[in-house]
């Protein structure tokens, strides 16, 4: 597992870890719903966020139709999903708290790349780096680029990620993943939310350095 050093780099999911993305994806979910005449049970899909779109569009369309429903999902997003979508509690004091440090934050999810810079701008959030559309290991290979020791995500497949990449790995409970399930997976560290993410980073960083 890779230590922190004293400009660390941590890499943030997006969705459920930074963003409370459920009201506008339901929102979304709801329009496509309208515009294609096909049936998504918005309620049971924002249960669900972590894998990438294409994953839950197969549960209401045939294989042959996903394609062309995630571009027109995606073209519908920014401005149905982006203002109807809060920042998670503690974000901002998470991102502010790698920065306080002299670190680096960077976003690496699976959501839409530009999509998910619309969010970010949207909150007043800058991190360092934005790289869209990876998931679970396939995260990895950002990660190491951009140097992250520590990865924070809400669901097990973040969890994946961040071990796949020899990130420490963080997880948060406000996603579809309750602790025992992220414990199970292999989350070095479980936390509640992230507003006990800078004491933890505080903590980890004294660590590493004794």
């Amino acid at each position: 597992m890779a230590l922190a050093t004293a400009f660390p780099t941590v890499g943030f999911d997006l969705d459920m870890t930074l963003i409370d993305s459920r009201p506008g994806i339901h929102a979304c979910y709801l329009a496509l719903a309208e515009r294609t005449g096909v049936f998504v049970d918005a309620d049971l899909a924002v249960t669900r966020l972590g894998p990438p779109l294409e994953e839950e569009l197969r549960n209401w369309f045939p294989e042959g139709e996903i394609a062309g429903v995630a571009d027109l999902y995606r073209a519908m997003y920014p401005s149905i999903a982006v203002a109807a979508t809060p920042a998670m509690v503690g974000a901002r004091e998470a991102v502010d708290a790698v920065r306080g440090v002299g670190g680096r934050a960077v976003v690496v999810t699976a959501k839409y790349e530009p999509n998910a810079k619309l969010h970010l701008a949207h909150l007043g959030m800058e991190p360092d780096a934005v790289i869209g559309d990876l998931w679970a290991e396939a995260k990895a290979e950002a990660l190491r680029e951009e140097g992250a020791v520590v990865y924070v995500g809400d669901h097990v497949g973040d969890v994946r990620g961040a071990r796949a990449a020899g990130a420490l790995a963080v997880a948060v409970a406000t996603g579809p993943c309750s602790g025992a399930e992220l414990r199970a997976a292999g989350a070095d560290v479980v936390l509640d939310d992230l507003l006990g993410f800078p004491e933890w980073l505080s903590a980890y960083l004294d660590a590493s350095r004794a």
